[in-house]
């Protein structure tokens, strides 16, 4: 049984539970639809090399689903269902720890750094996967979702304190690093290789990058990752705890604290899984053979990104930590709860006031 006093208000927790089982509704029908042998968004270019990328890799010709993406991911749902019933039913700190989990491997699956690349590629008119860009785009709502449900059946916090609290000074020089790191360890790199800089490769792995990073897909790859960078400075200026003044309707008024902080979260979730499996796997090909260590200091500044990945994802966790303490309940400048006064001395009857 939920202790009432430590849960959120019980309509919030509605509103976002409906919300992740329209989510979920959606996403069984789409599976369902592909295992009685419908092709519509589903794409197989993560499979074949038919070069069709726009066509989804010869997705129609595809004569039997495979597991994740049919029967697997309707088992995966049938889990995140019962959590949603469990948050709605025993709202409360276990429920919310399993909504978060949710939120958090949705998120991992959506792999939201490929959207970072190809959003802007495909904007700019390289052909690109539409199928696969709308699910990932599907899976980061659903993420977004169940990150809402677990902050609203969670532990209920204090009130808000109004204004800017300036955030601790270890959470500003986290919050740099996050910012230097993409545009230090990733695009100054990648724009000495679009140069034609043999920075940290050999000649021949040049030209395959080159290739690679052909207009437009080269800019976006380049520009991007800084600019999305420079948006972890709102977790340490009052521009993300505050709107500005010029801002329309929304001006002087204070940013809602989840929009914040679960897109950010999610993101350094995504960046540390996205280095640690990079790692992992290329240890992998290394003790196995399939990959020799020559080849790793031929292009060590590509090996290196991986590492740039995780680096970044641990900042921006830590920063987005200390912007969640901050603007938490309390009246701390800095996020932490006031101490309690003690009880007022007891005065002498024959002193004076």
């Amino acid at each position: 049984m939920s202790d009432p006093s430590t849960s959120q208000q019980p309509s919030a927790a509605i509103r976002w539970a409906v919300a992740c089982g329209i989510f979920l509704a959606a996403e069984s029908a789409l599976r369902v639809f592909w295992i009685a042998g419908g092709r519509w968004g589903y794409t197989a270019c993560d499979r074949t090399d038919s070069g069709d990328v726009a066509g989804g890799c010869g997705a129609d010709r595809v004569a039997v689903l495979p597991f994740w993406p049919g029967w697997g991911a309707l088992a995966a749902g049938a889990v995140l269902a019962v959590v949603v019933g469990w948050a709605l039913r025993s709202p409360g700190r276990a429920a919310a720890t399993a909504a978060w989990v949710a939120a958090t491997l949705i998120t991992v699956a959506a792999f939201p750094l490929h959207l970072l690349f190809e959003i802007p590629a495909a904007l700019a008119g390289r052909p690109s996967d539409w199928r696969d860009l709308g699910a990932r785009l599907a899976l980061v709502a659903g993420g977004v979702l169940f990150a809402g449900l677990a902050n609203a059946c969670g532990p209920r916090r204090g009130p808000r304190a109004p204004g800017y609290r300036p955030v601790p000074r270890w959470t500003r020089r986290w919050a740099y690093a996050a910012v230097a790191l993409p545009g230090i360890g990733w695009t100054l790199p990648h724009v000495l290789w679009v140069l034609g800089v043999p920075f940290g490769m050999s000649g021949q792995k040049l030209a395959d990058a080159q290739r690679d990073l052909a207009t437009p897909t080269g800019v976006a790859i380049a520009v991007v990752p800084p600019l999305a960078g420079l948006l972890v400075l709102g977790l340490v200026q009052r521009w993300g705890q505050q709107f500005p003044d010029w801002v329309p309707v929304l001006g002087g008024r204070p940013v809602p604290r989840l929009l914040a902080v679960i897109p950010a979260g999610l993101v350094a979730i995504a960046l540390v899984t996205y280095g640690t499996l990079s790692a992992a796997v290329l240890a992998g090909q290394l003790i196995s053979g399939a990959h020799e260590w020559a080849d790793v200091r031929e292009g060590w500044a590509a090996t290196a990104t991986l590492l740039v990945f995780l680096g970044w994802g641990v900042a921006l966790g830590v920063t987005t930590a200390g912007y969640a303490r901050t603007t938490g309940g309390g009246t701390g400048r800095t996020g932490e709860t006031p101490a309690r006064p003690g009880p007022s001395p007891v005065r002498n009857p024959g002193s004076r006031a």
